[in-house]
């Protein structure tokens, strides 16, 4: 009788440990979506000429928020209470987004941000506006 409780503790630590897991691991892989739904996102605006696009994406609710920070490593960032790792996003133009603060952030509303992409003619490199 007290092995079977033993065993029935074992089974729902394990499994309460297994959801747990994949919880964590469906919040990383959202994050890694929306990192590689950004740069085709800004590889096509920078492929263009011109034109200006307002996006959304969804983000676990742990991140407060993404800022843009000239950095030589890493020029986009999260913020949030856990440390999670930023990326460099290529074909933006960092100086023109940071002129006037500098992180840029954008804040992450219920799972959602949303921000404008932005190429003038005769720009090379793509903006990014809240």
């Amino acid at each position: 009788m007290i092995f079977s409780i033993i065993l029935i503790i074992i089974f729902l630590g394990f499994g309460f440990y297994a959801i747990k897991k994949i919880v964590d691991l469906q919040k990383t892989v959202q994050i890694e979506k929306f990192l590689q739904d950004f740069q085709e996102d800004i590889n096509k605006m920078w492929k263009s000429p011109q034109g200006s696009s307002v996006k959304s994406y969804s983000l676990p609710t742990k991140i407060r928020s993404v800022c843009f920070e000239d950095d030589e490593f890493q020029n986009l960032a999260f913020t949030s209470e856990e440390i999670i790792r930023g990326d460099k996003i290529e074909n933006i133009n960092i100086e023109k987004i940071t002129a006037d603060e500098d992180p840029f952030c954008i804040p992450n509303i219920k799972g959602k941000i949303s921000l404008t992409i932005v190429k003038d003619y005769g720009e090379t490199l793509v903006r990014i506006t809240k």
